[in-house]
């Protein structure tokens, strides 16, 4: 029977928030997700101890850095400018995290947070404060939602649209208050999104421009009620992508 592929998912410590359960909450979303699809989640947080840490990270056949607070300006080399509460040691976990799923070649999602991350651990910047685009937290109102122009030809587009209907725009839920953009966006990666704010165009989607499965999102695709059925797709190529790497993991035996 073929092994699940296991899924490192970087999280803050749901008890570090005002609202633990709605922090637990949150969380179950991202299993959920990758569990439709056959993955088998490993959430990971800064506080885990050493060997927790160090043995999830060696077994992991992919990697999603999850949503979550600001990432620290001095990463970037920025002066703080509306950046709140940056968490260093999660920083430093998905910094780590990201260059042993680099190091070894496996597949890695990005979402909200994860897209900033994988943009400043890049070699990219952030904009620290975007107006419009935070809307109600999660669990406390409906979500605030806004269109995202997908670029034709990317990964992202074609998984999203497999046959193009000649619709390339989607309505996403937008829960964020920071963003990436053109000219923050990092060498070596590539707009996949777009959407406009009062800062300027933001890059929504990016990926990387190669065989390697390196997607994010500055939306939340893991919350369903708010999400378009087709980023259903998007966990499913991942998973699988992930999958690969579990075969090749076994046919080197480690």
């Amino acid at each position: 029977m073929e092994r699940a592929p296991r899924i490192v998912v970087t999280v803050s410590p749901a008890e570090r928030g005002p609202n633990p359960e709605r922090a637990r909450l949150r969380h179950a979303r991202y299993r959920e997700a990758l569990e439709r699809h056959g993955g088998e989640p490993v959430l990971l947080a800064a506080t885990d101890p050493p060997e927790v840490r160090q043995a999830a990270l060696s077994s992991m056949d992919g990697l999603v850095l999850a949503g979550g607070g600001d990432l620290d300006p001095a990463r970037y080399g920025r002066p703080e400018r509306g950046a709140r509460a940056p968490e260093p040691d999660r920083d430093e976990l998905e910094a780590t995290a990201w260059a042993t799923a680099e190091a070894r070649n496996l597949p890695v999602l990005g979402i909200c947070r994860g897209l900033q991350a994988i943009n400043v651990f890049s070699g990219g910047t952030l904009v620290q404060d975007v107006e419009g685009h935070e809307g109600p937290s999660y669990g406390s109102g409906p979500a605030l939602t806004h269109p995202l122009r997908l670029v034709p030809g990317t990964r992202l587009a074609r998984i999203l649209q497999p046959t193009f209907s000649g619709r390339r725009v989607v309505t996403v839920n937008s829960y964020h208050h920071q963003g990436v953009v053109a000219e923050g966006l990092a060498p070596g990666l590539v707009a996949s999104a777009w959407a406009s704010s009062r800062s300027g165009d933001l890059v929504e989607g990016l990926e990387t421009d190669g065989e390697r499965f390196v997607v994010a999102l500055q939306c939340h695709p893991e919350r369903t009620e708010s999400t378009p059925p087709e980023f259903e797709r998007l966990f499913r190529f991942f998973v699988d992508a992930c999958r690969g790497s579990a075969v090749a993991r076994l046919s080197r035996g480690s």
